[in-house]
C-alpha cells in the first residue's frame, strides 16, 4: 500500500517554516503498513496543486495532503480540489458549530472565520477537534485523498484519531517491519565492505524467498552509522523470524560495535548507564559549546545524575573555572591533549561528579592554522581516575564538527564507564 503526502505554503518552500509533518506522517504510516514513496511541496497556486494532486493520485493509493486550509485568500487548497473532483462547497452547520466551539471565548467570528464552514459537497467530512480547519476525505477509482490543516498540532490529532485508523479499516495493508542497528568504529565504505558478503546472502536467499525482501539501508551520522534492516510481507510473524535470523548474523560479524539496537540516540544511553551505576556527570565544553549538556538534558530524569556545565568558551574560563594552568595554555596551546585533560579534571572537581567530559577545538570556519586546521577537536573523558582521550580530524562544517565532537565524547565516556 502506498502513500504520496504533497505540503502546501509558499513558506515550506522559501524555508521560513520547517516541515516537520511529512517526517510525522512517514513514521506513522510505516507503522500500519503503509509505505510513503514521494513527498512534494508545492505553491499556494491552484494550477501547481492540481498538478500535484493529478500525479500522485495516478501513481499511489493514497494521498495525504496538508496546508491551505485557513480562512484568507491565499488559502486556496479547497476550492481547488472542488475543481478536480467536479464539485462545489456548501456550508455544513456541523462545521460551523465545531468553528464556534473552537473561537469561543479567543477571537470574534467573522465572515472569514464562517468561510471555515464551507466543505466540498461531495467528501465525508471529518471533525477536526483542536482547530477550525475540517479535513476532507475523497474517493475516486478505489484511492483515497484526505486534506488536512498543515498547523502540527491539528494534523497529528486528525491524523492519530480519524484518518489512520479509517485508512487501515479501508485498506489491508503489509507488514513492515524496521530492526535499526547503531554502529560505532567504521567509516562507513569500511563498514559496507566488512558486510558485503552478509548482504550478498541477504539478496540470494531472501529475496528469491520470499515476495517482498529483507532491505539493508546505510544511515550515516556523526562518527557513528545506523543500519536499518526492512521486511516486508503480507505475515507479520514470518517477516519478525526473517529478521531475527539476519539480525543475529549481523550480531556475530560486528559484536561489540553495535552500539544499540533500538536506534536509541547516545545522550539516552548514557543516560541509562549512568543511572545503573548510580554515577554523576558534568561537562567542560569549549568548542562545542554546551550542546553535549544541553542533549544530556534533553533526556526526561536526566537531573538524576547530571550536575552542570561549564562552558568555557575562553582562555580566562578555562583558567579560572577549571584550573587550567597558564603553562599548559601558554606551550601547547587551547586545542590540545593536555588542556582537554585538565579541563576534564577541573569539571569533575568544581561539579564533584564521577565523571566527566571535555571539548576543545576549532569549529570553524575560520580560526585554524597549519598545525591545528579546522576541524580539529580534542575530546578526553574521565571517569573516577582514569582518563581517555581522542583526537577528531577532518573538516565536515561547523555545525557536523560540533555534533560529531559531541557524539565522540559521550562514546568516549561510555566505553570508559561501561
Amino acid at each position: 500500500m502506498f502513500a504520496e503526502i504533497i505540503t502546501i505554503g509558499d513558506e515550506l518552500l522559501i524555508g521560513q517554516v520547517t516541515d516537520t509533518n511529512s517526517a510525522w506522517m512517514g513514521r506513522e504510516l510505516n507503522k500500519v503498513g503503509i509505505e510513503v514513496i514521494r513527498v512534494v511541496s508545492v505553491r499556494d497556486r491552484a494550477e501547481e496543486i492540481t498538478e500535484a494532486v493529478d500525479a500522485s493520485m495516478k501513481r499511489a493509493d493514497i494521498v495525504l495532503m496538508t496546508g491551505g486550509l485557513g480562512p484568507t485568500k491565499d488559502d486556496i487548497t479547497k476550492q481547488t480540489l472542488c475543481e478536480y473532483f467536479g464539485t462545489k462547497l456548501i456550508f455544513s452547520e456541523a462545521v460551523f458549530e465545531n468553528v464556534k466551539r473552537v473561537l469561543a471565548g479567543k477571537i470574534p467570528m467573522n465572515a472569514l472565520n464562517k468561510s471555515q464552514a464551507m466543505v466540498p459537497e461531495n467528501c465525508t467530512v471529518i471533525n477536526n477537534r483542536v482547530g477550525s480547519a475540517s479535513v476532507s476525505w475523497f474517493e475516486k477509482d478505489g484511492k483515497v485523498l484526505v486534506s488536512m490543516p498543515g498547523v502540527p498540532q491539528e494534523m497529528t490529532t486528525v491524523m492519530s484519531e480519524e484518518v489512520i485508523p479509517r485508512l487501515c479499516a479501508k485498506f489491508h495493508t503489509d507488514a513492515i517491519v524496521h530492526r535499526t542497528f547503531t554502529v560505532q568504529n567504521y567509516p562507513e565504505s569500511v563498514l559496507a565492505e566488512k558486510l558485503e558478503a552478509w548482504e550478498m546472502c541477504i539478496r540470494d536467499s531472501w529475496e528469491v524467498a520470499l515476495p517482498s525482501c529483507i532491505k539493508l539501508a546505510y544511515l550515516p551520522k556523526p562518527g557513528l552509522i545506523r543500519l536499518r534492516l526492512t521486511g516486508r510481507g503480507q505475515d507479520r510473524q514470518e517477516v519478525e523470524t526473517c529478521l531475527n535470523v539476519e539480525s543475529a548474523k549481523l550480531e556475530a560479524i560486528l559484536g561489540e560495535d553495535i552500539l544499540d539496537e533500538e536506534d536509541t540516540p547516545i545522550e539516552i544511553l548514557i543516560g541509562e548507564l549512568l543511572k545503573k551505576k548510580k554515577l554523576t556527570l558534568s561537562t567542560a565544553e569549549s568548542c562545542t559549546g554546551g550542546s553535549i549538556a544541553a542533549r544530556v538534558t534533553s533526556v526526561a530524569g536526566s537531573s538524576e545524575y547530571f550536575k552542570g556545565s561549564v562552558v568555557a568558551y575562553s582562555n580566562e574560563v578555562k583558567m579560572k573555572l577549571l584550573g587550567v594552568s597558564m603553562e599548559t595554555l601558554e606551550k601547547k596551546g587551547a586545542v590540545s591533549e593536555e588542556t582537554v585533560i585538565e579541563m576534564v579534571k577541573g569539571a569533575m572537581e568544581a561539579l564533584k561528579t564521577d565523571c566527566a567530559v571535555a571539548t576543545s577545538g576549532i569549529a570553524g570556519p575560520g580560526g585554524g592554522t597549519k598545525q591545528k586546521p579546522v576541524g580539529t577537536v580534542w575530546i578526553a573523558a574521565a571517569y573516577k581516575n582514569e582518563i581517555c582521550t581522542m583526537k577528531q580530524e577532518t573538516d565536515r562544517g561547523r555545525e557536523m564538527n560540533v555534533e560529531r565532537a559531541g557524539n565522540n565524547a559521550l562514546l568516549l565516556l561510555r566505553k570508559l564507564v561501561k
